[in-house]
């Protein structure tokens, strides 16, 4: 039996050992919230900004902790200056799992401008990104957080509206 999509990213953060995750709501990624608030060995924070989960998974970090943000990248502007100014500066890893709203297929117009802009911004940030189909899932997200920890960098595993449709 495969994996669902969620079940294959959350295998990914656990090869990673991956054991602090952040998490802004978002319907795409609520399967793998309830994963992450379910195991034992991840510690997980709901936040409600994603410039708020950037400060509490650089501090988790700094603790010691292997860190994931879960969030949609419409909030990706609110993180920008906390990336910068924290990450970019301090050199600090985080490993940023994005449902990527906007992009082909999406319903909602307002996730439009959003969703064509994320790629280029995590460009211009120097924000290594992937953006892997499920099968893929697991290996890439593992080999994001193992980036992001020798590059001393935050990345970005961008995860669009076709990777989620196997859920349905």
């Amino acid at each position: 039996m495969d994996a669902s999509p969620s079940e294959a990213v959350f295998m990914g953060m656990k090869r990673a050992g991956v054991d602090f995750v952040v998490s802004v709501p978002c319907v795409n990624l609520r399967e793998l919230i309830r994963l992450v608030d379910a195991d034992p060995e991840m510690e997980h924070v709901p936040v409600t900004r994603e410039e708020e989960g950037v400060g509490i998974s650089a501090g988790a970090y700094m603790g010691g902790r292997r860190t994931a943000l879960l969030m949609q990248n419409s909030g990706l502007g609110n993180s920008i200056n906390a990336l910068a100014s924290l990450n970019g500066l301090y050199k600090i890893p985080l490993l940023m799992i994005i449902s990527h709203r906007g992009g082909e297929g999406e319903t909602i117009a307002g996730q439009v401008p959003m969703g064509r802009l994320t790629p280029r911004l995590l460009d211009a940030m120097g924000i290594p990104r992937f953006s892997p189909v499920p099968q893929e899932a697991e290996e890439v997200v593992a080999g994001a957080w193992n980036l992001a920890q020798a590059g001393r960098t935050p990345v970005a595993v961008l995860l669009d509206i076709v990777f989620w449709r196997s859920l349905r």
